[in-house]
């Protein structure tokens, strides 16, 4: 690697790189800081990055059986004691039931504040409608005579 024109290290010249990657575009800046801290463990060669990346995958798939890491039951692999399990099992079905019983209150809650928003809506409706009504001369006056159909004082 000693033929590299920008060595992956903390120089002036990284540095400045990277600054300029950030201010021009910023996922240009992350690539240039990845590169400075971790650019030695690839040495520049295809073959050690390809090691260096199947070596993180080998140990992901050892810590895959690790308990706590699989996904089976409620996020929990089985811990070995069925006694246990059974406990667990109960209290996190318990905890499902709270939290359905709390996402029922809670829905309810919204339903009602939304009803109390349209009854209040409504009540300060009708008030700026009784003021409007209240400051037109003759309107509401006359009343249609029999026969007649209510067309809202607009002529026929």
């Amino acid at each position: 690697m000693s033929t590299a024109i920008i060595k992956p290290q903390w120089s002036p010249l990284t540095i400045a790189l990277m600054v300029l990657g950030f201010i021009a575009f910023w996922p240009l800046g992350l690539l240039v800081l990845g590169y400075i801290l971790w650019g030695e463990k690839f040495g520049g060669s295809a073959e050690k990055a390809e090691r260096y990346w199947n070596k993180g995958k080998a140990w992901c798939g050892v810590n895959r059986g690790h308990p706590g890491w699989g996904r089976q039951h409620y996020g929990f692999s089985s811990s070995g004691n069925a006694a246990f399990d059974e406990y667990r099992s109960e209290q996190l079905r318990r905890l499902e039931e709270e939290r359905a019983r709390l996402d029922a209150e809670i829905e309810a809650f919204h339903e009602y504040m939304a009803n109390l928003n349209k009854a209040k809506d409504r009540e300060e409706f009708d008030r700026f409608m009784n003021e409007r009504r209240g400051s037109r001369q003759g309107y509401g006056d006359r009343r249609p005579d029999e026969g007649e159909t209510n067309n809202n004082g607009w002529g026929s």
